[in-house]
């Protein structure tokens, strides 16, 4: 947590007070209790950053957005903003359910660098199944960002180690993070130690995407588009719940972009602290950059690559797929959604299914393979 030098906290009734007004304001819900879950009141990762916003903004206190997993209460959030609770620190490792008595699986961040949007994967996969989350270095405003894949990788095995020394491991990530996910596999793998999964969620090989100003616009016009036919294929209710994630998404994406243009306009050396946005931006810039320039090597083991029916144009080159690196082989899953949902409500309920069965097959194989070694 960093808290500037001349800040006034309140007391921790104020505190509550204050805290409640921001909850009651950004989540549209009267009558908050301090005891009440942020994620039970329906909070996600986009208010998350708005709300977290507002805090750094009345108490001179920055606060990663992974702080709502050790506190997603009011009252506990007071805790920690008026010095009672000591926060556990800021780690790359977070603890989205920690709890569950199959292996863990462990998710790392999109270019965002937040793993908040990973909390309803982990909560459609059930109560039983441990879920971790891999969160940019940086976040914390402290800590200077990793420009490099291979750097992230090697950071976040470290920390994976101390949930799991040995493997089999169960990794993945989402489009961004599937990336890492491929990279961890190959550094543990090198390291003798076994993957027994590797789930590449609407991942691309990154480095073959063309990066014209051509490709850019196209893929602009299909996001839109593919939102749209999300729509047609949903019931009412669901309509209404799709275009509420998304209009967040929205929210959570205008102060990174007013991140990016703060961080090229800010003057170098300057001595005042960069804002949430800034951070966010700076991240998420950086983190874009390093999977363009991250070119990956054979794998020697399976990739599950887990896409959605339809893809953009500007995806659709053979040599961005996972199939040629793969020596293990490449197990396809195509959902039945459009790109940018797999991780919104109610798809998001299938990618759970299917990445469970991912699991479930992978924990039999890891079983089998153990009983065929003892018995030798």
């Amino acid at each position: 947590m960093a808290l500037s030098s001349d800040a006034r906290i309140p007391g921790n009734g104020a505190i509550i007070e204050q805290l409640t007004r921001i909850w009651e304001s950004i989540l549209g819900i009267d009558s908050i209790q301090p005891d009440q879950d942020y994620f039970d009141l329906g909070g996600d990762s986009s208010l998350a950053v708005q709300m977290f916003a507002r805090i750094e903004k009345l108490f001179q206190v920055k606060l990663p957005l992974a702080t709502l997993y050790e506190a997603s209460t009011i009252a506990g959030l007071a805790r920690i903003i008026g010095g009672e609770t000591a926060s556990s620190g800021w780690s790359p490792l977070v603890s989205i359910q920690p709890a569950g008595s199959r292996p863990p699986f462990f998710c790392f961040h999109g270019a965002g660098g937040n793993v908040l949007n990973y909390q309803k994967l982990s909560e459609h996969m059930g109560p039983d199944q441990p879920f971790y989350g891999l969160q940019s270095q940086g976040l914390d405003g402290v800590s200077p960002p990793l420009t490099s894949i291979q750097e992230m990788a090697a950071l976040y095995i470290t920390k994976i180690r101390t949930v799991q020394p040995y493997g089999p491991y169960f990794l993945g990530g989402y489009c961004m993070g599937g990336t890492i996910a491929y990279e961890a596999a190959q550094q543990l793998t090198s390291a003798g130690e076994t993957v027994a999964l590797l789930a590449l969620l609407d991942t691309m090989n990154w480095h073959k995407v063309p990066l014209t100003f051509r490709s850019r616009s196209s893929h602009a016009c299909q996001q839109v588009l593919f939102h749209a036919a999300s729509l047609l294929d949903l019931s009412f209710a669901d309509k209404a719940r799709f275009l509420k994630d998304k209009v967040e998404a929205l929210r959570h994406r205008i102060p990174v972009w007013r991140g990016m243009l703060a961080s090229a306009f800010a003057k170098r050396g300057s001595a005042a602290p960069p804002s949430t946005s800034m951070i966010l931006g700076r991240i998420w810039q950086t983190n874009d950059q390093a999977s363009w320039r991250y070119i990956p090597q054979p794998y020697p083991g399976t990739v599950t690559d887990i896409r959605p029916a339809r893809q953009y144009r500007v995806f659709s080159k053979p040599d961005l797929k996972w199939d040629q690196l793969a020596q293990g082989g490449q197990h396809v899953i195509v959902l039945p959604v459009y790109p940018a949902s797999m991780l919104v409500e109610p798809f998001v309920a299938q990618l759970a299914r299917s990445l469970r069965a991912c699991m479930d097959e992978a924990i039999s194989g890891s079983q089998h393979q153990k009983a065929m070694a003892q018995s030798r």
